[in-house]
């Protein structure tokens, strides 16, 4: 691994490691706050892997494919980016990585430099978040095993919800269970850190009063924010519960996985991959987990999938409205949320009744406020930016 590291160095790695992706983003640090200069991904690891970046200096954008023995695994894949990086980088030196972990459990409810204590204490938590977990911390034993000096911070999307009352993250069962860990955690808390700060810049009335903020990408959750603190979201014990999502189930039955056992014989590790992989928007469809692919499709199946996720959705927002007691702004997050006028619109039509009303045209060019002059309750498209509050939290924890 070639690119630079160096104590108090003027640049800034930020790492979102996934299963088959690992999205990066450089900062540079001379000018006091960081500020992004490339930001891109390795995906298709383990297939066929692609390199994207985008110069935010020069305006420009890097496509290459890549040798799959260079890049097949996640290991392999972050050695080829750490090369890769080292042009990048020219003329400055790598000061630190900061990381995005999905669960912190109960131990961490801010970020934390790592070391091999906080390492193994997040190891613990993999059972909790299998798909997301194991990836996140790959590349922390990477970089601790090549580059034992380079300090490196986990920034947590289970942090951000710390704020919620017992009550919201309490489950009715036996109280032991919640002395134990087993409670409501919530995540995409990176991201409605982000959205928290802008509405600060762009909604004030919204950032203090009570908004909810509805990410919406192949995963998918919302969170109720009161004065820019969570007080209750849709996710709880795992990132598989509340809304319907790309290819995960959201809220079930939990009377389902028993049957699924108990009569249909299926095996935990089965009924696991079901609910992750096969469901949502996917299983219902039969079509795709993919939004664009699903408002491109005439199939009945594509049509229903949107249908009971407009639904879903519209649902949820009246729970987290209850949970304030009012809303006084709706936010539109993420991929789907960022990029489908249609599901905006169609979700805002079924919230009529809360005085919402969308600025259709305001709508469908993705302007930053798409709710009408005569709205009770504001609506916003508001681009997320998780990278950008890892580096920030990782910036200050570097004492910079």
């Amino acid at each position: 691994m070639s690119a630079a590291v160096a104590a108090g160095g003027d640049a800034l790695l930020v790492l979102n490691a996934g299963s088959s992706s690992l999205k990066f983003t450089l900062f540079d640090l001379r000018g006091g706050a960081p500020r992004e200069f490339l930001r891109g991904q390795v995906d298709g690891i383990g297939a066929m892997p692609r390199f994207v970046a985008r110069d935010a200096d020069a305006g420009s954008e890097i496509r290459e494919t890549l040798d799959e023995r260079r890049a097949g695994t996640p290991a392999a894949a972050l050695a080829w980016l750490w090369d890769r990086l080292a042009g990048p980088l020219a003329g400055r030196r790598l000061a630190a990585a900061g990381h995005r972990v999905v669960h912190g459990g109960t131990c961490y409810a801010e970020p934390v430099r790592i070391d091999s204590d906080v390492l193994r204490a997040l190891e613990a938590l993999v059972p909790l978040a299998p798909q997301h977990q194991p990836h996140n911390l790959e590349p922390i034993r990477l970089l601790a095993q090549a580059h034992p000096g380079l300090p490196q911070v986990a920034c947590f999307d289970t942090a951000f919800h710390r704020t919620q009352p017992i009550e919201a993250e309490l489950f009715a069962l036996p109280r032991a269970f919640y002395d134990e860990g087993i409670r409501r955690y919530g995540f995409h808390g990176l991201s409605y850190e982000s959205v928290a700060g802008r509405l600060r810049e762009i909604a004030p009335e919204a950032a203090v009063g009570r908004t909810v903020v509805a990410h919406l990408g192949n995963g998918v959750s919302m969170c109720a924010l009161q004065a820019g603190r969570s007080v209750a979201t849709t996710m709880g014990f795992t990132a598989l519960d509340g809304c319907p999502m790309g290819t995960r189930s959201g809220s079930l039955d939990p009377g389902v996985v028993l049957y699924l056992a108990r009569e249909r014989g299926m095996a935990l590790d089965d009924i696991g991959t079901l609910l992750y992989e096969r469901s949502g928007l996917l299983g219902l469809s039969g079509v795709s987990g993919d939004m664009r692919a699903l408002e491109a499709s005439g199939q009945p199946g594509a049509q229903l999938a949107i249908r009971h996720f407009v639904y879903r959705l519209a649902r949820e927002v009246g729970s987290l409205a209850a949970a304030m007691g009012g809303l006084d702004a709706l936010v539109f997050t993420a991929g789907i949320g960022e990029n489908s006028a249609r599901i905006r619109a169609e979700v805002s039509q079924r919230l009529a009744w809360l005085g919402l009303m969308l600025d259709p045209v305001a709508n469908e060019v993705a302007a930053m406020r798409i709710s009408g002059p005569g709205s009770r309750v504001s609506v916003w498209r508001v681009p997320t930016d998780e990278e950008g509050v890892i580096a920030g939290h990782t910036w200050r924890l570097l004492g910079r």
